[in-house]
This record gives structure tokens, C-alpha cells and sequence, in this order.
């Protein structure tokens, strides 16, 4: 039996855990105003808000409410177990409309009406997360709604209203829930959801069980756009869910090795405080994977396990020269270098019934540098040609070691094993960075496609690494690279 709330009734339902949620709210629920588009994550129409208890304290001395937006296209009725399910009719007033459906119909941001609800749930999201209610992160709290018809000049007019209204809120002892509630932008209800998911959570029937799937499922962002109909197929004994474990979350530093739970989702790393400090450019690296209500829920193991050869954060990782711990769930496990984990296009250095457990790399002292590049046709919400990362280490104006890595150059995520081991060592000079570039064009192995021919892509390829040499160290002279 799976239970959570959806808007303000509880739900409990023995319908095949695999489900989508999105049929599930439309054709058991009948709340059909969570609209069906691309069944791929990538229209935003179908957005729904997750909100969970998380650690972290409050004013009451209790687990923290988090709220955050998701596709509901690609959420498994089974990972909603627990929590609170938004959809747009759970941010509707009993009369009238409430102020983010007004900021919209007042600056003329709905025409068809089609994806509107998407925008509105995100933008409550905006109104519950802990973000500086700014322009700037209203905006990016939509960027992954899409709108064929209004233009986003008037919702962009809209989403600035909203932020005026958000001027008052308040961090520490005022919650965003509070916050909202208090200022009526959504339904007083809200602010009963977290005593009511903590007495759900102590119910029989409270804890999710723990009995061994024979399918492995985290966020689901992959598996339910290439196996849509197999997944919704099966049933709780079907699938292992991996995002309801916590001992499979959390970002913490020990020694000199940072440590991440493989279930830790792309917005976890952007929010962690332990990665914010190591990496400044993080929030740039971030929006160029995916969109919001993706990163919310995709995780980092599921990057890793896809092996797509063009997987942003496996080439983020590899550059890194991170480790995996991969366990079989009965208390063996075994530590495997990242670089090692992909073998073949789609074939992995794991058994059927290993999950990835922690993901770990060292971190980085003051003479050590990592920058990330990603060219796609579209700037945003698209996947690369070509991606890259680098992570260096000086030694005055010699290179100590350097890792490299690219993606859509192969049939896997490449570390450029050769490019890296002719850095070390050498001064920091134009002849040196020409060298390892030619040894990365040679070790890879690119196909024409869709995206690029094998020629652009090795010449990309050059120009990625020179990139990550011209942004590192801004003085540095290539201009005949």
C-alpha cells in the first residue's frame, strides 16, 4: 500500500507502484489539470510539487518541510510514498483566484491555457523554497516550463510581481510555509502538512519496505522516457527504490574526501554547502544539466548507471578522478574508480544486484583548479555534442596532475588517460597544451550524427580543453592554439 497526501487528502493505494504519477492523478484522481505533453520532462506541463520532512530544524525543534518541483511524467507512484503531492488544483483558492494565478492573468501571461498550470505550480514552489526571492530565481524556478504560444515577456512580468510579494519573507524562525500561508498567496492547509506527513510517518504502514526489487529505480529521469510501458508495468516487488533511502543521501566532507550518498539528486549537490565552497562555479556547471524540476529528482548514480557517453555529470566526475562504492545490499561492497565503471556503449564494471552506494572524490586544495564545458545546440535543456571537464594541480608554474574528460567523443564517458599523463609535470605554456591536445584528439573516437560529425566533434574537442585552460588562468597566452 502506498501513502501520501495529494493536496489535502490523504491517498492510499495498492495501484502498481511503477505507475506514473501523472496517471495517477489524472485518471484515478480526476484532478486533471496536471496536463499530459511530452511524457519526456522536457514541457514542464505536467509539473507537481514533492514536499517531504527532511533534517534540518525549524522554529519547533522538528524535521524541516521541503518542498520542490518535479515532472510528474517521469515520477514514480512509488517515490511519492510518504510525502505531499501538489498539483494545480492543491494551490487553488475556494473562491478566486490566489495572487500567482492573478500576477499571470492580469499581465496577460495564458493564451491556450495548456501549460499554465505547470507555470503556476512552479512558481508556488518558488514561494515555498528557501531561495533569495529574486528576479533572477524566479526565473530559474520556471526553466522548465515551456510556453509555445503566450511568449515570456508576460509571464517574466508576472514572476516579478510574485517576487515583490516575496519581499517580506523572512529566513529563520519563519518558515516559507508559514510565510505564504500567513500572506494567503496559498491555502491555509499548507500549514498543516508537516504534523500531518510526520503522524503518516508513524503509521503501520508508515515506512517503505526495504524487501529487494529485482529493478533498481532513483529519480527515474532515464528509464521512464527509454521504458515507459515496462515500468509502469511493474509491481512494488518489482522495483527497488533508491531515493527512499536516507542512508543513501547527504553531502559531507571527511579528511581530505568528499562523500555522496548515490541517491543524492543534482540539486542536492547544487545545495550542498560542502560543494558550494569547493566548486564556486557550481551554479553555472548546474543549469547547463537539465531543467529544475529534472534536477530535483535525477540522481547522480543514475547519470553513472545510464553511461550515456555524453552524461554531463559523468564527465564532471570523471575530470574529478572520483570513486564509486557499489554494494549487492547484504553488507558486501567494493571500491571501483570511477574511470573504470564504463566498459562498452551500455555495458558497466557492475553485477545485476550492485547499486552504487557513495561516490567519493578528494578534495581540492588551493593550488588546485576544475572548470566544466558543455556545447549543445541549444544553450539550455539540451544535451551536448561535446562536453568536457578538467581538474588541475600547480605546482608554482608547473602542472603537478592533471585529469581530463569528454564526452560524446566515444561509445562511453572518456577520461583522456594520455592527454592528462602528458600535463604532469610541465610548465604551463602554450607548446605543453598544444601537445595534450592533439594526444585528446587521438585517444577519442567520434561518430557523425545528429549532433555533430566526427570532425567537429574532435575539433570541439580542442577548443573545450582550451577553454578550460583560458578560464582557469586568464593570463595565459594561446591565441595561436
Amino acid at each position: 500500500m502506498i501513502r501520501f497526501i495529494l493536496n489535502n487528502k490523504l491517498i492510499s493505494t495498492d495501484k502498481p507502484s511503477g505507475m506514473l504519477l501523472l496517471d495517477f492523478v489524472r485518471y484515478q484522481e480526476h484532478l486533471t489539470g496536471t496536463k499530459i505533453g511530452c511524457r519526456e520532462g522536457d514541457c514542464g506541463a505536467c509539473t507537481v510539487l514533492l514536499g517531504e520532512l527532511k533534517t534540518g530544524r525549524g522554529s519547533s525543534g522538528e524535521e524541516k518541510l521541503r518542498y520542490r518541483s518535479a515532472v510528474s511524467c517521469l515520477t514514480a507512484l512509488g517515490n511519492v510514498h510518504g510525502k505531499h503531492v501538489v498539483t494545480i488544483e492543491g494551490v487553488n483558492r475556494e473562491e478566486g483566484l490566489n495572487p500567482l494565478q492573478q500576477a499571470i492573468c492580469e499581465e496577460g501571461g495564458t493564451q491556450c491555457g495548456f501549460c499554465t498550470p505547470g507555470f503556476i505550480v512552479a512558481m508556488a514552489g518558488f514561494c515555498l523554497g528557501e531561495a533569495v526571492p529574486s528576479y533572477e530565481n524566479a526565473v530559474a524556478a520556471v526553466d522548465g516550463n515551456i510556453c509555445r504560444c503566450t511568449g515570456y515577456k508576460s509571464i517574466e512580468r508576472a514572476l516579478g510581481r510574485i517576487v515583490v510579494l516575496l519581499q517580506g519573507k523572512k529566513g529563520g524562525d519563519v518558515s516559507a510555509v508559514d510565510f505564504v500561508v500567513d500572506q494567503q498567496l496559498l491555502p491555509a492547509y499548507f500549514g498543516e502538512i508537516g504534523q500531518r506527513l510526520r503522524a503518516l510517518s508513524l503509521e503501520p504502514n508508515g515506512l517503505f519496505r526495504e524487501k529487494r526489487g529485482a529493478r533498481f529505480l532513483g529519480g527515474g529521469t532515464d528509464l521512464y522516457v527509454q521504458q515507459h510501458e515496462e515500468m509502469e508495468a511493474m509491481e512494488e516487488a518489482d522495483i527497488d527504490f533508491l531515493l527512499h533511502r536516507e542512508g543513501l543521501r547527504g553531502i559531507v566532507q571527511e579528511g581530505n574526501r568528499c562523500w555522496i550518498g548515490g541517491s543524492a539528486t543534482v540539486t542536492d549537490l547544487m545545495e550542498s554547502p560542502v560543494i558550494q565552497r569547493t566548486f564556486p562555479r557550481m551554479d553555472l556547471f548546474a543549469r547547463l544539466i537539465s531543467s529544475t524540476p529534472i534536477r530535483n529528482i535525477a540522481t547522480l548514480s543514475g547519470n553513472f548507471v545510464n553511461a550515456s557517453p555524453i552524461g554531463d555529470l559523468s564527465i564532471f566526475f570523471l575530470a574529478l578522478d572520483a570513486k564509486l562504492v557499489l554494494s549487492d545490499g547484504s553488507g558486501a561492497s567494493r571500491e571501483l574508480p570511477l574511470r573504470e565503471f564504463f566498459r562498452a556503449y551500455k555495458v558497466l564494471n557492475k553485477r545485476r544486484e550492485e547499486f552504487i552506494e557513495k561516490i567519493s572524490f578528494e578534495m581540492p586544495g588551493e593550488q588546485t583548479f576544475f572548470h566544466f564545458e558543455k556545447v549543445s545546440k541549444r544553450t539550455y535543456l539540451d544535451i551536448a555534442s561535446v562536453n568536457s571537464a578538467m581538474r588541475i594541480r600547480m605546482n608554482g608554474d608547473r602542472i603537478a596532475e592533471a585529469h581530463i574528460a569528454a564526452g560524446g567523443v566515444g561509445p562511453i564517458p572518456a577520461y583522456l588517460a594520455r592527454a592528462s599523463a602528458v600535463l604532469g609535470g610541465r610548465r604551463l605554456e602554450e607548446a605543453v597544451i598544444r601537445e595534450a591536445i592533439e594526444l585528446a584528439r587521438a585517444e577519442i573516437s567520434p561518430i557523425a550524427d545528429a549532433r555533430g560529425t566526427a570532425d567537429y566533434k574532435r575539433l570541439l574537442l580542442g577548443q573545450l580543453i582550451k577553454a578550460h585552460f583560458l578560464t582557469l588562468f586568464p593570463g595565459l597566452e594561446v591565441k595561436k592554439l
